[in-house]
């Protein structure tokens, strides 16, 4: 059974017919290409599948395509704009604040989602907003630095 659903990703709109259990992460990378939001723990706990859904990020991994039916994705790819990098993913790379990049993805959604809602986030803030990404390599410091560059402070 497949019931028809339009998803909105990075201003495309893509009208797909899905299996009611499919999520949006396995439709990001399977069915479209955009494989630059990662699968990792399927469970919703690592945030390296983090996604925008309306400006809010949500683990991509636990959204099933028809919960995001008529919503707005925003994914990595629809950060950069006229091929250039966000301000974010600038001061990422200028920091230091990748390193195997699996989790870079997310970390950029979850700090772009708190810098349009908190363009001056203190210190505690970013953190707290981080809080549901994971990272086994930068150790973080690097991450919130990065963040707290973009936010101009």
């Amino acid at each position: 059974m497949t019931m028809d659903v339009t998803l909105n990703i990075n201003g495309a709109r893509h009208e797909l017919a899905v299996k009611p259990t499919e999520t949006v992460v396995g439709i990001l990378r399977d069915r479209l290409g955009l494989t630059g939001t990662h699968k990792d723990c399927s469970m919703g706990v690592c945030g390296a599948c983090t996604v925008l859904l309306n400006g809010q990020p949500v683990s991509s991994c636990l959204l099933l395509a028809p919960q995001a039916d008529g919503q707005e994705i925003r994914t990595i790819e629809g950060l950069e704009q006229d091929g250039k990098l966000s301000p974010l993913q600038e001061a990422f790379l200028t920091f230091g604040a990748v390193q195997c990049g699996y989790c870079t993805p997310g970390f950029l959604m979850t700090a772009t989602a708190l810098l349009e809602e908190n363009p001056k986030p203190s210190r505690a803030e970013v953190i707290e907003a981080l809080k549901g990404n994971l990272c086994r390599c930068t150790g973080y410091k690097k991450i919130i630095e990065a963040v707290e560059s973009a936010s101009g402070q």
